[in-house]
């Protein structure tokens, strides 16, 4: 059993070029979305089961680079064209040599996948979706009904997604979601990124089915938004060597805390370490776990006005909902 079981439809293998006093330096990574997550999970001691679809030659290589990070595969293997890209950092920044997104998830590799979700995550505290390498990749209703049977089957559903994936798993009534403010906006649910705006987004995504909302600003302090109310989290800033996968450390230093019972005003503390920390870093979803919990010390939390009246959704149980009640079961017993 994993403590936390993850959906990424299709992990990227990653080759980047560094510079090297002697040449070049070759690195050769499982990269992804869902991949940064779990390896964040990993670092911070908690085991993670991947549910994914492995793609040719290309699958073949992930699949024991995946394991090599100590992450339980549970793979849907096909042939074809998997996920891939080259990139070249030789001069400082990242220029983009070849990216593919791979060959789209076919209908039988889908089931297999939804089926190796269900039974993967049996005894797992919590699940946590993440989105695919292309958009054509895997259909988005996929991620709504997913939701519903996860939930209806009592797991704790946290999603990182955007776009019409994002829009399936609150229709789905998804337990916490986070998404950033660039997304937000791209998705046309704020115009400008002001605090009034996306309060009231948060609002309505709350309305329309998720439990409770995460919302990323970039360096900007973090909102979450849940039955008690709107707060604000903050890091002193660092000096940024790459952003890419902060927001996906993040996400998964808040699951690693709601698996260890934290409730979600206090995980949030734990992820907003854990992203800030991965911007000084070149590696994607890495960083020490002392680190973060010594950074975590230095996280804000201040309590904000609403600006908008919010009931939780009829008959929902909030991920901190559902913390008090295991601690009410436990004393009973």
């Amino acid at each position: 059993m994993s403590d936390v079981t993850i959906l990424a439809p299709s992990p990227t293998l990653t080759v980047t070029v560094e510079d090297h006093p002697q040449g070049s330096e070759i690195h050769v990574h499982a990269g992804g979305q869902g991949v940064w997550q779990a390896r964040m999970l990993r670092r911070l001691d908690v085991s993670v089961t991947m549910c994914c679809v492995l793609i040719g030659e290309v699958g073949r290589t992930l699949k024991h680079l995946l394991e090599d990070e100590g992450i339980t595969v549970v793979a849907v293997e096909r042939e074809g064209r998997g996920s891939a890209y080259l990139h070249d950092r030789r001069q400082g920044q990242r220029l983009v040599i070849a990216e593919e997104e791979g060959d789209a998830i076919d209908r039988h590799a889908r089931d297999d996948l939804y089926g190796a979700m269900l039974h993967s995550s049996a005894d797992s505290k919590a699940v946590l979706l993440s989105g695919p390498a292309g958009d054509a990749t895997v259909p988005s209703d996929l991620y709504r009904r997913l939701t519903i049977d996860l939930r209806s089957d009592g797991r704790l559903v946290i999603a990182d997604l955007a776009g019409e994936r994002l829009e399936a798993v609150v229709e789905g009534g998804v337990d916490v979601l986070k998404v950033s403010h660039e997304e937000l906006r791209r998705d046309g649910l704020v115009r400008e990124t002001t605090v009034p705006e996306i309060t009231h987004a948060m609002h309505e995504l709350r309305r329309q089915g998720a439990g409770a909302v995460v919302v990323t600003r970039s360096s900007e302090p973090l909102l979450v938004l849940d039955d008690h109310g709107l707060i604000e989290v903050s890091l002193p800033p660092f000096e940024e060597n790459e952003t890419r996968g902060a927001g996906d450390s993040l996400t998964a230093g808040v699951v690693a805390a709601l698996t260890r019972g934290e409730r979600l005003r206090d995980a949030v503390t734990l992820g907003a370490a854990a992203g800030a920390l991965n911007v000084t870093r070149h590696g994607l979803g890495t960083g020490d776990a002392d680190a973060i919990a010594q950074l975590r010390e230095r996280v804000q939390v201040r309590e904000r006005p609403q600006g908008d009246a919010d009931e939780a959704p009829h008959g929902r149980v909030s991920p901190d909902g559902l913390a008090a009640l295991a601690e009410t079961e436990t004393e009973e017993s």
